[in-house]
């Protein structure tokens, strides 16, 4: 039987907040970038567990602005994604779980990678966590049209 987790895509302006993974084997994607968020508690909505986990992980509230992006099943993890805008400086975040955090830019996303300060290296994104964004921004083109414009001209 599959795992639900409630997941979160964060962004300010044209970058996501991400979660570099702890670099432990026993986890999905350990040393990946990946979103916020966790498992679904028995009795839990996928609304209320998102809004938990964001809170425990990054001891950030959710703005009542978040809405539900989409849902990705696999064999092993059924994906709740919710998003939502970034209202804070990413200072203002408290890292409680995982290795790093960073804002990704669309060419990190588009390249799937990244480089973290914390690792001192350029760490992959999780494929799945890559599909979903590019899947928002490809649904949300009004927010990132210009950005992508700009990218495919370079």
């Amino acid at each position: 039987m599959a795992t639900h987790v409630a997941i979160a895509i964060l962004y300010q302006k044209d970058k996501f907040l991400m979660q570099l993974r702890d670099n432990i084997p026993n986890i999905l994607y350990p040393g990946h970038w990946a979103f916020f968020g966790g498992h679904i508690e028995p009795g839990e909505t996928p609304e209320d567990a998102v809004q938990r986990e964001i809170l425990e992980e990054i001891g950030y509230t959710l703005p009542p602005t978040f809405s539900k992006f989409g849902c990705y099943p696999d064999e092993r993890v059924v994906r709740h994604v919710f998003h939502a805008p970034l209202t804070v400086e990413l200072n203002q975040l408290v890292l409680n779980e995982g290795w790093d955090m960073g804002l990704l830019t669309l060419q990190d996303i588009l390249l799937g990678a990244s480089y973290s300060a914390v690792s001192a290296d350029v760490r992959p994104i999780g494929p799945v966590h890559q599909q979903i964004l590019l899947d928002f921004m490809e649904r949300d083109d009004k927010l990132f049209h210009d950005s992508r414009v700009h990218l495919t001209n370079d």
